[in-house]
Formats: structure tokens, C-alpha cells, sequence
């Protein structure tokens, strides 16, 4: 009896996982990948992944991603939008920026195929889009629930991928023959404070933990960023640090699995 064998279509693919302004340690990762020659052939990201997916399949430089958000704080891309009860801001200035950052307005123009994860707060299943709208779609992939509004597509309210799915592997995995995953979300201690929002981002942070396992079983290779445990979800003063952590930690995973070659 002949074996069939899968023919996947991508060689290579890398999922990036949510993490907010830890994120940044995406773009690091990314540069050092690329320079050692490790370049995906299709991308998926969830939240801040979903950002630096975007940007990068966009073809941006590191360097150009950096300026960008230099002098950036939450303000500007976030208004307080709590009277309807929604959540409490608004993310409408955001996807105004990641479009032009990105100079594409559709996900299917992007230079490499590129998948976006999200939460379908509807039917309570993760879900993903390769197309449409790219604003909306990575405004519904960072729309941390109660804290930003859940985002309508097509009739459907979707909020931030990594409720149920924090690194998107799944959605690729089986599109690659090869998958790297980055994980930007590092658990640490955490010292109690009668916070609503600290609470909420706790709890949210727990979540994601616990719902990427599954995922980083599914790849290849991990890469994980143990140094930005330190870093607020919000705070863009660090971003340098923080894509600093990201190039530093890739390049020691390259420099292993380059010393564990058979």
C-alpha cells in the first residue's frame, strides 16, 4: 500500500504570541531571525503579534518600526470611551495608524501570506482571518476584553485572540512544513493591588499562560523571552529594552539549535 505524504504549502512559518507592549521583543526576534537566514513564508499573530506580523509582512524595517512608536504613548492611538458600556477605550486611532504604518489596506496585499488570530466572542471559538479589512482585523486581535470594545466584522463581535488561543500555531501549523514560535508572555509574581485594571490584566495574563501550551507543543521551535517579565502590557517607554530582550533571546536559540544540529 503506497503512503500518501502531505504536501504542505509553506516551508517555513513563524507564529507570534500576544504580550502588549512586550511585543516589541517581536520585532528583535524577527531581525534576528532574518539574519540568519531563517525568513517565514507565511505569519500569524495574535494581539501585539498580530502588529508585528502586519509590519513585517508589510516588509518595514526594524529599525523603521522602532522610530515609528518612538515617541508614541497609549494616548495616541486610544480614546476614553467608556459611556456605552463597551469597554473602556476606544481603539479607532489605532487602526488608523497600523494601516498607514503598514501602507496596506487589505491583509491579502501584504507581501507574505499572513493570518490574524482573534477571539469569536459570539460562538466563544478562536478564529482567524488571511483577509479583509487589515485595520479592523488587528484592532479585533488586541481587543483585550472589558478594557477595549469587542470589534464587528461581518455581523460578528470579535475581541482579542488571545482569550482563547495566545500563540496562534494552530492556525498554521498544519500550512507549514516548519514553524517557529515566539512567545512574549512570561508569567511572573505578582504583588496584589486593589486595581480594577491590574486585576483584570492579571487575570488575563493567567489566561494567556495557560491557553498557549497546547500551541508551543505544536512548533518546531520556541522561542521565549524570559527577560521582559519586568515590563508593563502598556508602557512604551521600554520599547528599546524590550526589542532588545526579543534580538538577544532569538539569537540564543539560534546559537543552540545551530550547536544541537545532528
Amino acid at each position: 500500500m503506497t503512503q500518501t505524504i502531505e504536501h504542505k504549502p509553506y516551508k517555513l512559518g513563524i507564529a507570534l504570541s500576544g504580550g502588549g507592549a512586550r511585543g516589541f521583543a517581536h520585532i528583535g526576534a524577527l531581525k534576528a531571525l532574518d539574519e540568519a537566514g531563517f525568513k517565514p513564508d507565511v505569519i500569524a499573530g495574535v494581539s501585539a503579534g498580530s502588529v508585528a506580523a502586519t509590519l513585517y509582512a508589510a516588509a518595514v524595517p526594524a529599525d523603521e518600526i522602532m522610530q515609528l512608536f518612538a515617541s508614541m504613548k497609549f494616548s495616541d492611538f486610544c480614546s476614553f470611551s467608556i459611556k456605552n458600556g463597551e469597554g473602556m477605550f476606544s481603539m479607532a486611532k489605532f487602526k488608523n495608524f497600523i494601516v498607514k504604518a503598514t501602507g496596506v489596506d487589505r491583509l491579502e496585499n501584504l507581501s507574505i501570506p499572513t493570518y490574524v488570530g482573534v477571539t469569536d466572542l459570539d460562538h466563544g471559538t478562536p478564529a482567524e482571518f488571511h483577509d479583509g479589512l487589515l485595520g479592523e482585523r488587528v484592532m479585533a486581535s488586541c481587543s483585550i476584553p472589558l478594557v477595549f470594545k469587542p470589534v464587528r466584522i461581518n455581523g460578528t463581535y470579535y475581541v482579542d485572540g488571545g482569550v482563547l488561543r495566545n500563540l496562534p500555531a494552530w492556525i498554521i501549523r498544519d500550512k507549514c512544513e516548519k514553524l517557529i514560535g515566539i512567545n512574549c508572555s512570561p508569567l511572573t509574581k505578582f504583588r496584589y493591588k486593589k486595581s480594577f485594571f491590574e486585576i483584570a490584566m492579571r487575570t488575563y495574563n493567567l489566561m494567556a499562560k495557560a491557553n498557549q501550551l497546547e500551541d508551543m507543543k505544536m512548533c518546531d521551535k520556541v522561542i521565549i523571552t524570559p527577560d521582559l517579565a519586568g515590563y508593563q502590557v502598556f508602557n512604551l517607554k521600554d520599547i528599546n529594552k524590550v526589542y532588545l530582550s526579543g534580538y538577544a533571546a532569538a539569537h540564543r536559540a539560534i546559537k543552540d539549535w545551530q550547536n544541537h544540529q545532528p
